[in-house]
């Protein structure tokens, strides 16, 4: 366990750490169909007809044979990246322990859940206080809050798991080694069944040496494991970014929304697991030694070698994740700045370029908001907060040519736009709501920000999860996007002090902790590094998130 400081323990390693999951039962019982269906099948064709026939495998050295050292390469790289995605995405589902498939998100509506509690009616309940905490032992890293530094290794790995992709793929066409494993008949279906029927009774069937080619089913498992899994695990990731939800709209309906998207994501994690356990297995059950020379030396031997360098291999791949859990709490603003120095150009030629124009309808317009963010404890906003905020003034200064002070009602009098858009937390949960206010790029146009003003600072009147006054910045290019607003209205009625009032955020195009609710004051700035601790916000600042959170 790491040594925390009393304020880090009470939220990376709280009193309650009790694990539960609960399935919707339907669900159980759709996946026990999938399942048991075809075992059924294949258990009642061996018991009326007998086990069937499986074509031999020619062990002629004619086509593509052997496996290459950069194919070794590649598997080693592959397990290595895959299993940090794994540990990564297990710490970051636990910060919202729920999946769905409807973009509500409302408590109850869940198909899956990784906590004992149900949400509180009595009280308010925000998504913070829904976290779980996890073992280290099984996440990175692991405890509870650490959401930041494990986005950081989920981005770091999932671009070394693509890289090694668009290296991997090429070289399986150019080398003709792509045979191997994309099907070039439909006579292979019903061999694949054939030999599935054989595994399902328990009976292995005629084992073909890999070296020289696969049986059937082993040929479309490793081509689904190539060309859908690893496809669909990314895309699915993707239809989870704001900037891409919010620009095209068709593109995560193509998984059921963003909230689908999510499920899937997590089913495709369960996939790659069930994948690796089968296929470790088989490797141990149809020659071991044998099996390990083809894959980590590329020669078809039975001698030990290439057994003892893959235990090696499997002893690099959980010493990183003992390096990784000692440089999460030890280096975790280097971490931070290695995952942006590698991700912020990307997004800044990318998803930073797409304007939001996503529109809902009133019906659309979600049954439950989740809450979030710590309410103010400040006496003045106690106070303002007692008398409808009607003595609130908006303070707007710092690199401007005309300062201004606002009340709400000189904010309204400058114009108001509504837009129904859909909010995505970093936690994982989305909620659809109106939001009313008046354009960014108004208030903007109003203070005439200098030359030198390129970032635009948001001040709250809450405070951080470790205290101090909560705030966060956004590029002057951001704010004067499309559907930006200073929003003083939720669903058409002026903000609830639970939602952000008097005043919050609206940026469509990243994560809601880039929205600051409860917002006092704003300046005009050179740069983010003039502010806290340099890296854009609290969050980055305490909990290492990322400074342009498009996805």
């Amino acid at each position: 366990m790491i040594p925390f400081d009393a304020a880090h323990r009470a939220v990376h390693y709280p009193p309650d750490r009790r694990f539960r999951v609960w399935i919707r039962p339907s669900f159980v019982a759709g996946v026990a169909v999938l399942i048991f269906a075809p075992l059924v099948f294949a258990w009642g064709q061996a018991a009326i007809f007998g086990l069937p026939y499986i074509l031999p495998i020619s062990e002629a050295p004619a086509g593509p044979h052997g496996f290459p050292l950069w194919i070794c390469y590649a598997h080693f790289f592959n397990f290595l990246f895959l299993m940090m995605l794994v540990r990564s995405g297990l710490s970051i589902l636990m910060d919202h322990p729920r999946l769905y498939f409807n973009d509500d998100c409302t408590p109850g509506t869940e198909w899956i859940r990784f906590t004992p509690l149900r949400v509180p009616k009595d009280r308010v309940w925000t998504a913070k206080d829904d976290a779980r905490y996890i073992s280290p032992v099984f996440a990175l890293p692991g405890y509870r809050h650490t959401i930041g530094v494990a986005r950081s290794w989920h981005f770091i790995d999932v671009y070394g798991f693509i890289v090694t992709g668009l290296i991997f793929i090429p070289l399986l066409f150019i080398t003709g080694q792509w045979k191997r494993v994309v099907p070039t008949s439909w006579t292979m279906l019903p061999q694949a069944w054939n030999t599935f029927v054989h595994y399902a009774n328990f009976h292995f069937p005629p084992e073909p040496n890999g070296f020289y080619g696969y049986n059937a089913l082993q040929h479309l498992v490793y081509f689904a494991a190539i060309f859908l899994f690893a496809p669909l695990s990314i895309f699915a990731g993707a239809a989870m970014s704001p900037a891409m939800v919010n620009r095209f709209p068709l593109f995560p309906r193509l998984f059921g929304g963003r909230q689908g998207a999510r499920s899937i994501h997590f089913l495709m994690m369960l996939a790659w697991c069930a994948y690796l356990i089968v296929h470790v297995t088989l490797v141990a059950l149809t020659g071991f030694e044998r099996n390990m020379n083809h894959i980590v030396l590329g020669t078809d031997s039975s001698r030990p070698l290439g057994m003892i360098l893959g235990f090696a291999g499997i002893a690099v791949v959980i010493a990183t994740w003992v390096v990784a859990h000692y440089a999460s709490w030890k280096f975790p603003r280097l971490l931070q700045h290695i995952q942006k120095a590698i991700s912020q150009p990307i997004r800044l030629a990318t998803l930073n370029r797409f304007s939001p124009s996503q529109r809902y309808t009133k019906e659309q317009i979600s049954p439950y908001f989740w809450p979030n963010g710590k309410m103010p404890e400040r006496e003045d906003w106690k106070q303002l907060s007692a008398g409808k905020f009607r003595d609130f003034k908006l303070r707007v200064g710092g690199l401007v040519e005309t300062p201004v002070e606002l009340s709400l009602l000189d904010i309204q009098a400058l114009g108001k736009e509504e837009h129904i858009t859909m909010h995505h937390c970093i936690q994982g949960w989305s909620g659809i709501a109106q939001w009313g206010g008046v354009p960014m790029k108004t208030l903007v146009e109003l203070v005439k920000p200098k030359p030198s003003a390129k970032t635009v600072a948001f001040f709250s009147f809450g405070e951080g999860l470790y205290g101090g006054t909560y705030y966060n910045t956004q590029s002057l290019e951001n704010v004067l996007k499309p559907e930006c607003l200073l929003a003083s209205e939720m669903n058409g009625e002026p903000l609830t002090e639970e939602y952000g009032a008097p005043l919050r955020l609206r940026v469509e195009n990243q994560l809601g902790y880039k929205m600051v609710k409860w917002i006092d004051r704003i300046e005009f700035i050179e740069s983010a590094k003039q502010v806290g601790e340099g890296e854009g916000g609290t969050n980055e600042d305490d909990e290492y998130f990322d400074e342009l959170p498009n996805i």
